[in-house]
């Protein structure tokens, strides 16, 4: 009997073996035609580090910068909201959470954050947190966990810690201090093209923004947008908002200075017709 069953655990041994082989086999046959699917556009930010996120956390993230820098709040400040809301969220803006948590940074409506509509809107969701933050004494001078805390008041205060790193990639493309950072892969079959695309993108840059963008932009009609900038820092966190919104607006093309980003290629490179150079605005071009 035991004889019996040594030779047939061997038999059994012997075919799994033999199936993993095939498996292996077909891959390796398969491998040169074998493309995975994309779940998610990507976006991967690079500023003395690297991170990379969906194009929903994207859009988020630079909505959260674009609330903090038209607030006026220092850099450190829009670290400390990014960290908060990957925490939180992992950027996404939830519809629950724990207890009446919603949104990016599960604020809750009980605790006076806001209504449910309200928090889940982003820009309200992150001014309500600058706000918050603005009033604690010495934030500037705390960890970005420590001041993150003093907001959220977590049952795990120290987890904040570990997205710092990443916070600090991100706001420093997104405020505009470091050049061609952010880079998305968008398809090139867009849910709005022309005008619908151009009207999208203007009402969506102007919420974000505020009054700091009277005057500064203007629509081309169907072609898209340009922004009136005083600077370089400021030319480039207006072009990272602009890639990093860009899959749901209908972008195509965002052209500032020497670089430019295409959609399908994700990619900032030279400017190659020779209109670069132009230091005085950025030029957003949506899909026709």
């Amino acid at each position: 009997m035991w004889v019996r069953a040594r030779t047939i655990v061997g038999v059994i041994t012997l075919l799994t073996l033999i199936g993993v082989a095939g498996v292996v086999a077909l891959v390796h046959n398969l491998a040169g035609n074998l493309t995975l699917p994309r779940i998610n556009p990507e976006c991967t930010v690079s500023a003395d580090g690297e991170v990379t996120l969906d194009s929903a956390q994207m859009a988020n993230a630079a909505t959260i910068a674009a609330v903090g820098v038209r607030r006026g709040m220092p850099e450190q400040a829009i670290v400390v909201a990014l960290a908060t809301a990957f925490q939180e969220s992992k950027l996404e803006n939830l519809d629950s959470g724990d207890r009446d948590s919603v949104g990016l940074f599960q604020q809750r409506p009980s605790q006076g954050w806001g209504t449910v509509e309200q928090i889940q809107d982003p820009r309200y969701a992150a001014g309500r947190f600058y706000s918050a933050l603005k009033k604690v004494e010495g934030w500037q001078e705390m960890r970005v966990t420590d001041a993150a805390q003093t907001v959220q008041r977590s049952a795990y205060p120290e987890a904040y810690e570990k997205w710092a790193d990443e916070s600090k990639v991100l706001a420093a493309a997104l405020t505009g201090r470091a050049t061609g950072a952010v880079a998305c892969v968008v398809p090139d079959t867009p849910a709005v093209r022309g005008t619908a695309a151009a009207a999208a993108l203007l009402s969506s840059l102007q919420l974000d923004w505020g009054k700091k963008l009277s005057g500064q932009a203007r629509s081309a009609e169907a072609a898209g947008l340009t922004v009136q900038v005083a600077d370089p820092s400021v030319g480039w966190r207006f072009a990272h908002w602009l890639v990093s919104h860009a899959s749901a607006t209908g972008l195509e093309r965002v052209r500032f200075g020497d670089l430019e980003w295409h959609a399908p290629e994700g990619k900032w490179r030279p400017v190659t017709d020779g209109s670069g150079s132009d230091q005085a605005q950025v030029i957003a071009e949506v899909f026709h």
